[in-house]
């Protein structure tokens, strides 16, 4: 399956205000997102591979790649896409080695000698960031900014995706340092219409 990586998705229930995640991604979907991360934190191993399964079969009925965050075994046992790790997670060459080479792996980067590595060590893409604060995921790092997602973009050879603090105030200024698309998770789950939200962020990209 070819990846867009334009508008990528990361799910995040906690955005949802009660809203069904299948309802809620499948209108992500129809709104026009082209890849999609399901990261589940606070589940056991069997529901996550549970929703996994039902993830995967929606995605791909749209001709959408369903990355799994972190856990290499979920993704394995539920045949996703690929796999998505952070540089507290599995070692990306071991990540790599396992998860073989017909799979999507993607490597979260900071700074340009993150990003060698991760174009070193087998990652097929990196998600670079948090370009602006963010209020979606704990981190202690600080913005890198578009100057710094630029350098990192132009440094390597492979697909790199903004993340961190991405939406319709900013998009221009992410889309000019020449990226290959944003991930975002509020900038579409925290709305009150989710395939519109989603709608207008890919509009505003391809402008």
């Amino acid at each position: 399956m070819p990846v867009d990586y334009t508008l990528y998705l990361v799910t995040d229930r906690g955005m949802l205000n009660g809203e069904n995640l299948y309802h809620a991604v499948r209108e992500a979907i129809r709104g026009g997102i082209t890849l999609l991360q399901l990261r589940e934190k606070d589940v056991s191993s069997s529901d996550f591979y549970k929703i996994a399964v039902e993830m995967k079969k929606l995605a791909n009925s749209y001709q959408v790649p369903l990355i799994i965050n972190d856990r290499l075994d979920i993704a394995i046992a539920a045949d996703a896409d690929g796999l998505h790790v952070g540089q507290e997670d599995l070692p990306l060459e071991v990540a790599r080695k396992l998860l073989g080479p017909g799979k999507i792996l993607g490597y979260s980067v900071s700074n340009l000698a993150e990003a060698e590595y991760g174009e070193k060590h087998g990652a097929d893409y990196l998600g670079a960031g948090p370009v602006y604060h963010t209020g979606s995921k704990e981190t202690s790092t600080e913005p890198i900014g578009t100057a710094r997602l630029k350098i990192i973009k132009n440094t390597v050879n492979i697909p790199v995706v903004a993340i961190g603090g991405i939406g319709m105030s900013n998009i221009g200024d992410v889309r000019e340092a020449g990226v290959d698309g944003i991930s975002v998770i509020s900038a579409i789950l925290a709305r009150q219409e989710v395939a519109a939200a989603a709608r207008d962020l890919k509009k505003a990209w391809m402008e």
